[in-house]
């Protein structure tokens, strides 16, 4: 029933990317079903109006170094807390934890000033970093109750053979923790792949390194009133986050499983 329920929008959204201007202006996407009559025009509609190959190549130079940046820096600042003692290391901890409620809006108009003030508005490197930044303490959150679980007989043996801390870190207990990595990065590159915030923020609706997002909201101030257009648009963006979460699911599930596990 909650996957029915959750469906709906989905149906709804699909429905109207093959409607009529004129069956969008007048009735409701579900009478549709009863009367079908589908024109596949809105997609063409929408690759006319937008470029997809460089929307997509946009979208992919966000999403893929913010993915890359949040899963290493997570893992790194995960396993120190985790099994690296040193002093402070608690109230880190809970500094990192306390940092998931902080609403992103509190944050964006000081960082907005921030990178003004270092010319870094307008390129993208500003929303690899916001994106990066902002994701972290859910990523160590996530991480850290894998590495905290690791046995530690199998480090100290590792310790013992003359195995380092780096060496321990990056051939035992990385490839140990393959699902949950692979999981963190599946939530990070699908957020920053719809994220249209920030790169509407930082980068600016005109920007020629929009996103997939930003073009697609500008469609609205192209089209009037197209919300078939932008249906078909909105269903042409989702494309390819959707085909790595199908492919990825298995990882996401014990990933997610591992993460869980405390320390």
């Amino acid at each position: 029933m909650i996957g029915v329920i959750w469906a709906i929008p989905v149906v709804g959204l699909l429905v109207t990317s093959f409607r009529t201007t004129g069956a969008v202006a007048t009735s409701g996407w579900w009478t549709e079903l009863a009367h079908p009559a589908f024109t596949p025009e809105n997609y063409a509609g929408a690759a006319t109006l937008i470029d997809l190959a460089a929307a997509a190549g946009n979208s992919l130079a966000i999403a893929v170094p913010a993915t890359v940046g949040t899963v290493t820096v997570s893992a790194v600042a995960a396993y120190a807390l985790a099994r690296m003692p040193f002093r402070g290391r608690l109230p880190l901890l809970l500094l990192v934890i306390a940092l998931q409620v902080t609403p992103p809006q509190l944050t964006l108009v000081p960082v907005l000033r921030l990178f003004n003030a270092i010319g870094l508005t307008g390129s993208t490197p500003a929303v690899w970093l916001y994106q990066v930044g902002f994701t972290i303490p859910f990523g160590v959150f996530l991480l850290y109750g894998f590495f905290a679980s690791v046995p530690a007989e199998l480090l100290e043996a590792a310790a013992l053979d003359g195995a380092g801390e780096f060496t321990i870190f990056r051939r035992i207990v990385l490839p140990t923790a393959t699902p949950v990595l692979s999981a963190l990065a599946m939530l990070q590159f699908i957020w920053s792949w719809n994220d249209l915030l920030t790169p509407l923020l930082f980068l600016g609706g005109g920007s020629a390194n929009a996103p997939f997002t930003v073009q697609i909201a500008g469609l609205l101030q192209a089209t009037g009133q197209g919300q078939e257009t932008m249906a078909a648009a909105a269903l042409l963006s989702v494309l390819l986050p959707l085909a790595v979460l199908l492919l990825l699911q298995r990882y996401f599930v014990r990933g997610i499983l591992g993460g869980a596990v405390k320390g």
